[in-house]
């Protein structure tokens, strides 16, 4: 029978439970199935100001993201996080669902603002009490917790005193991390520092990300501040205060995408080099290997970052596991007039595979290929996919729900790229889905929809899409079908 596909109505969709659709229907059981290894760990993600909402309830701070949004001009149709998907307030009735799809795994971001709306001095404790009872909520329903301390919503009053550029941000976001590793950290397996700091740094050298400064110097200022308080905050976890070290496990969250030179001339390749130091290498190499890109530093040249004696040692003080976010393959070309780096990028999908609804290019091959690259740099260092999924130009029924062959199409091709990566040889323990559910993306605000779960935002009502139902389906079975 035919959906109706009438928008209006589709803000009247009631959630209906998965019980009503059985999730291995949709999976089907097919011939061939690649097998994950026992005891991959299956989950989807989230962050704090993507879907919290509550922006100035309960003592919460004032964040870059607040700020930026509330500035006219900034944010695509003038979105806001103020609401968001109102996971504050439905916090419970959320990790249910979650259960209910079968997450073996929940990776979620604190506010550092809901937490100390200063950025420093005292805890705000109705926000600790917020992620008290999440974590508490997760583990009963017997799905693990994966906390990230920083996923872009620095507190306004440290942006106030010089943000990320300033070297004191290192501290203060060590303060920061040991006030959550007191409170959570008995509870909490799994955290990283940072997710994705490249982005955070960018919103120094370009207007599109908070906080939407344009020096291109206090961007790379914030990349060595950012490589530091991980190493601060790394050090503060082993540390443990007065409770002793912590059981769970620490490292970072990185987008590590695949590059690729547009042609075979020595100026594209050098050209592809520049854009992988500069969007990675600036956070890989000191993290895993005590060291800067001496090409990119010495390319910069005055917009290189100041290094002190011992920065290096505290950067690369030593991670559990590394988080990689993947979604796409850039094509690089050298361009004289293509900024400082002198590049050119766009994205290299793969032929009959179309874009996503953000323009993004499908390419699941550059997947094992990133992964390889980052495998043999890290030495075997476990790795999880923190992130990989898609935005689509989903279209829901009257009931609300969303029929999204094309993410099933996306996140299956790319399961099976990351089977065969495991069975040659790297060490991926875990895959989280981006998105559990629909949020507000950024500068793109809430018209980009990354959710397995459709989120109504006028009513926010819940509704998993075929997506959701199929991803239940492999997480049941351990297994994605070929």
């Amino acid at each position: 029978m035919a959906r109706s596909r009438g928008t209006a109505r589709c803000e009247q969709g009631l959630a209906a439970p998965l019980s009503t659709s059985a999730p291995r229907a949709v999976y089907a059981r097919p011939m061939i199935e690649r097998e994950f290894p026992e005891g991959f760990l299956w989950g989807a993600a989230t962050s704090a100001y993507q879907v919290e909402g509550a922006w100035n309830e309960d003592g919460r701070g004032e964040s870059i993201w607040d700020r930026f949004s509330h500035t006219p001009g900034r944010v695509l149709h003038g979105d806001t996080g103020d609401v968001a998907c109102d996971h504050y307030h439905r916090m419970k009735s959320d990790v249910a669902l979650m259960k209910e799809l079968g997450l073996k795994a929940y990776r979620f971001s604190i506010s550092w603002p809901r937490v100390l709306p200063e950025g420093r001095g005292a805890a705000n404790e109705r926000g600790l009490d917020f992620y008290d009872r999440l974590v508490d909520e997760l583990g009963a329903a017997g799905i693990v917790a994966n906390a990230t301390l920083n996923h872009w919503d620095l507190p306004q009053a440290l942006e106030d005193r010089g943000g990320w550029p300033n070297r004191d941000c290192a501290k203060w976001f060590a303060d920061y991390a040991q006030v959550a590793f007191k409170r959570l950290g008995d509870r909490v397996p799994m955290w990283a520092t940072h997710n994705e700091p490249f982005v955070t740094a960018i919103g120094y050298g370009g207007a599109d990300f908070a906080p939407g400064r344009s020096d291109a110097a206090a961007a790379y200022r914030a990349v060595h501040v950012l490589n530091l308080a991980h190493g601060e905050a790394v050090r503060a976890f082993r540390a443990g205060g007065s409770r002793g070290p912590y059981a769970g496990k620490i490292g970072i969250v990185l987008d590590l995408h695949d590059f690729v030179p547009a042609t075979d001339s020595r100026d594209d390749e050098l050209a592809c080099r520049r854009a992988l130091d500069n969007a990675q290498n600036v956070f890989l190499h000191p993290i895993l290997l005590g060291s800067y890109p001496e090409s990119l530093m010495e390319w910069l040249g005055p917009m290189a970052p100041e290094i002190r004696q011992g920065d290096l040692e505290l950067a690369s003080s030593p991670i559990d596991f590394l988080g990689m976010n993947y979604y796409f393959t850039f094509s690089v070309r050298y361009a004289h007039r293509g900024g400082h780096l002198r590049l050119s990028q766009g994205f290299a999908g793969e032929s009959g595979l179309g874009e996503t609804a953000m323009g993004w290019g499908i390419n699941p091959r550059g997947f094992p290929a990133s992964l390889a690259r980052v495998s043999a740099l890290s030495k075997g260092l476990p790795i999880y996919i923190t992130e990989n999924g898609c935005a689509m130009r989903d279209e829901c029924d009257a009931s609300g729900f969303v029929e999204d062959r094309g993410r099933v199409h996306y996140l299956r091709l790319h399961l099976l790229e990351l089977h065969r990566a495991i069975r040659s040889g790297v060490n991926a323990r875990g895959y989280f889905v981006w998105s559990l559910m629909d949020n507000f993306e950024w500068a793109s605000g809430y018209e980009p929809r990354f959710g397995i779960v459709r989120v109504e935002f006028k009513t926010q009502a819940r509704t998993p899409k075929l997506s959701a139902r199929w991803y239940s389906g492999v997480i049941a079975a351990n297994a994605v079908p070929e």
